[in-house]
């Protein structure tokens, strides 16, 4: 397929560069020309602006950071809209399902291009090995079009109904990952101050009720700082404040979520905002909160 993509952080370049490996033809833009350089240099063609990039492709995904953003590269005065013909639009990105909705059915009525909202969940580790999870909103026949590129990534593809239910499902998938990476954050700090190995947890609980992938990842990472994120605090941040507030315009409770918000509030103000998730133990161990930081302070230095 002949495809377009914009936005080249950690994920969508991992997504570009898994495109690129399985045949597909790529034209690719970013805000910051240079994240762009290592895809460009595997065959992706650079282009200056998202309506380049969308003209005259099978479709066009998207891994872009907030509605706004996605907003703006969509409907902007260079933005994918204005590209004539364009079949579909994948939106990876993390929004919540009432933009999401507008954003879709506002790009059917300019130039009649199906929206899929499909948001992911596992990782860069998940992209580079081809499994991902997504979960999609939208025309099941728009999918069916779209879904030859997804596999370059994606093991898991459902779609869960209309417009908006893919990001509903994302929601859910971040209240789970953030309220247990909270729990597995207190649990070794609990562990080593009743003189456990923590680093065993993984071990010890495997295949029991308190395994999970989050267990088996974020226990190595919390306890050894890693040289390559795996996604922000922030991001999770971010996801858990949209949830709380779609949850109160439903009336749907979530007081354990709510818990969580402030404890990654709480990260976030103490400057690990930028530190991956793992570096939510921090708050709990004051050592560990130091490693973080120096972590984020050389990453951010020139």
């Amino acid at each position: 397929m002949k495809l377009a993509f914009c936005g080249l952080g950690i994920m969508g370049e991992a997504m570009v560069r898994r495109l690129l490996q399985a045949g597909h033809e790529v034209q690719v833009w970013n805000r910051t020309r240079a994240k762009a350089d290592g895809v460009v240099a595997l065959g992706a063609r650079w282009c200056d602006t998202p309506a380049q990039a969308a003209q005259g492709v099978d479709g066009l995904l998207m891994c872009l950071m907030d509605a706004a953003t996605v907003e703006s590269v969509v409907f902007g005065p260079e933005g994918v809209a204005q590209a004539p013909g364009l079949p579909w639009v994948v939106d990876h990105s993390s929004i919540a399902p009432g933009p999401t909705r507008e954003l879709a059915q506002r790009l059917m009525q300019s130039g009649g291009t199906a929206w899929l909202d499909a948001p992911v969940s596992g990782g860069v580790a998940g992209v580079r090995e081809g499994r991902l999870t997504v979960m999609v909103g939208g025309e099941a026949s728009a999918l069916t079009r779209a879904e030859p590129a997804l596999r370059a990534y994606a093991a898991q593809i459902t779609h869960l109904g209309s417009s908006g239910a893919g990001q509903a499902a994302k929601l859910c998938n971040q209240v789970i990952v953030s309220t247990t990476v909270a729990a597995i954050a207190e649990a070794l700090v609990f562990a080593e101050r009743n003189g456990i190995d923590a680093a065993r947890l993984p071990q010890a609980l495997a295949g029991g009720w308190a395994d999970s992938k989050p267990l088996q990842v974020f226990v190595p990472r919390m306890l050894q700082t890693q040289p390559e994120s795996i996604g922000a605090l922030a991001t999770m941040l971010k996801d858990v404040d949209t949830a709380l507030a779609v949850a109160k315009d439903v009336d749907a409770p979530l007081p354990v979520t709510a818990s969580v918000q402030q404890l990654l509030r709480t990260a976030s103000a103490i400057g690990l905002g930028q530190a991956e998730l793992s570096a939510l133990i921090g708050l709990f161990d004051p050592a560990r909160r130091e490693s973080f930081l120096r972590q984020v302070s050389g990453a951010a230095s020139p």
